[in-house]
């Protein structure tokens, strides 16, 4: 698979077949990946909390905050629900960069979860407070945001953006339609020989 297909794979996905298990051995792997990225400074300031029992997904479940432009909807049903989670968190204390840090970890993340062939989503619209309680984190670390992951169960695809709209929305097929602003729109000026 080449970069391209994966950045076009990687989607906001939404729905899983909760069914379909991600062993610990590929969350730790998908860690290790980011342990091997870029930080500002070298600091690495980020921490992390992998999830795939369901009991505790189950109980983190209700913290999170699902498509706030799909205003109709609650999110996954049952069934249909993420079957791992990757807590984010970092230490500010540490760097005064650790917004490039939770970047360069998100897409890590969500590109490897990509090559093993499942999909993710990431939260920052979440209870965090009941988080902290749930998994005992410590005050100074800052919940960024939470990861979930599983193997798709929708189907959603890249629209050029019209008239500027860039809210996504789901068709009467259920299909997850994702508007992309133009190349033109994204390029400011142009130093080209």
């Amino acid at each position: 698979m080449t970069f391209r297909e994966m950045l076009l794979i990687n989607r906001s996905y939404r729905r899983f077949f909760q069914e379909e298990q991600i062993s610990s051995e590929i969350l730790t792997e998908l860690i290790e990946n980011i342990r091997l990225t870029p930080s500002p400074a070298n600091l690495q300031p980020l921490k992390f909390i992998i999830i795939n029992d369901p009991e505790m997904n189950r109980k983190l479940f209700p913290f999170l905050k699902w498509a706030a432009y799909l205003t109709n909807w609650n999110g996954p049903e049952e069934g249909e629900r993420p079957s791992a989670y990757i807590i984010i968190m970092g230490n500010r204390n540490m760097s005064a960069h650790i917004g490039w840090d939770y970047g360069i970890a998100l897409q890590t993340l969500q590109l490897s979860a990509v090559e093993k062939g499942f999909g993710a989503c990431a939260i920052a619209a979440c209870d965090k407070e009941k988080l902290r309680e749930l998994f005992d984190i410590p005050q100074e670390l800052e919940i960024a945001c939470v990861l979930a992951l599983g193997k798709p169960r929708e189907t959603v695809v890249i629209d050029d953006a019209k008239e500027g709209n860039i809210k996504y929305w789901r068709d009467e097929n259920q299909v997850h339609h994702v508007p992309k602003r133009p190349l033109h729109d994204l390029l400011l000026k142009e130093y080209l020989f």
